[in-house]
């Protein structure tokens, strides 16, 4: 779930009710999700990971982990981890921190966010990276209207109807990840039905379109392949007791072939937490 490669970044609402009881009660729906995944490039599997994320009434955490394995793992052996949490304000989602760490055979650099109400208050990385002259600068007006890499990727869609539809993938996420200002466009493919230790039912499948905004380097040639790409997808599944959405399973292709993340667990649970007002 971290790593520099924007792909790698891709790594992206609760349900409320009332009844009677000794006056009224407030029922508030919050849900958990513990999932495991694998990631290959062209079915040879390179990476491993964990993704735990608690969805609360007024509040949500969401963390990450993994590593490089097989043969990926003895040339160029690698780990990171990230986590970020926030608040629910409206049904919304509003990031407050985020943290990533990546270490590699030569070094180990972290990434810290700071956000209020969608902005960026402060971000620093550790230790500090050489300037690149060719590096588009990211401009306050960047800093705006913003969310982390990890809150970018939880979904929520509004309404009533089953969230697993092509609503879902009508959204737009502007991100910042300490380094780079970029937006993620989700487009309505088609619905699938996937299986996985702890999840058995629908998903819905987003294209992905990914467009830098600054930050970034433009004669790189991974920006530039990404930018041409248009057969980049994300299958979303609901996290149970929310109208949440989280990636199951992303592709894109590579030079060398498709690079995948798939959960071979997704399980997920709702827990309704009661609050008794007397009158």
């Amino acid at each position: 779930m971290g790593g520099r490669s924007p792909w790698r970044r891709i790594g992206l609402g609760l349900g409320c009710a009332g009844m009677l009881v000794l006056g009224s009660t407030s029922i508030h729906a919050q849900g958990k999700l513990d999932a495991r995944y694998e990631a290959s490039v062209a079915g040879i599997q390179v990476g491993k990971g964990s993704w735990v994320i608690d969805i609360a009434e007024d509040q949500y955490s969401a963390s990450a982990s993994g590593g490089s394995t097989g043969l990926l793992k003895a040339v160029a052996g690698g780990s990171g981890t990230s986590a970020s949490q926030g608040r629910m304000v409206n049904g919304q989602f509003a990031p407050v921190s985020y943290t990533a760490t990546i270490t590699s055979d030569k070094k180990s650099e972290t990434i810290r966010i700071q956000l209020v109400g969608g902005n960026i208050k402060d971000t620093s990385i550790e230790p500090e990276p050489e300037p690149t002259p060719d590096r588009i600068p990211v401009t306050d007006a960047h800093r705006h209207g913003v969310v982390d890499p990890m809150t970018g990727s939880l979904v929520r869609v509004g309404g009533t109807a089953d969230p697993v539809g092509p609503e879902a993938c009508k959204s737009t996420a502007s991100i910042f990840d300490g380094r780079m200002r970029y937006d993620l466009r989700l487009d309505y493919k088609r619905l699938e039905t996937v299986t996985a230790k702890g999840y058995q039912g629908p998903v819905v499948v987003c294209a992905i379109a990914f467009r830098p905004i600054s930050g970034y380097v433009p004669d790189r040639p991974a920006i530039k392949y990404l930018i041409a790409q248009r057969n980049m997808e994300v299958w979303l599944a609901p996290i149970a007791g929310t109208r949440v959405l989280v990636p199951y399973k992303v592709l894109v292709p590579t030079p060398i072939g498709m690079a995948t993340l798939e959960a071979t667990q997704f399980v997920s649970t709702a827990a309704v937490r009661t609050t008794a007002k007397t009158q």
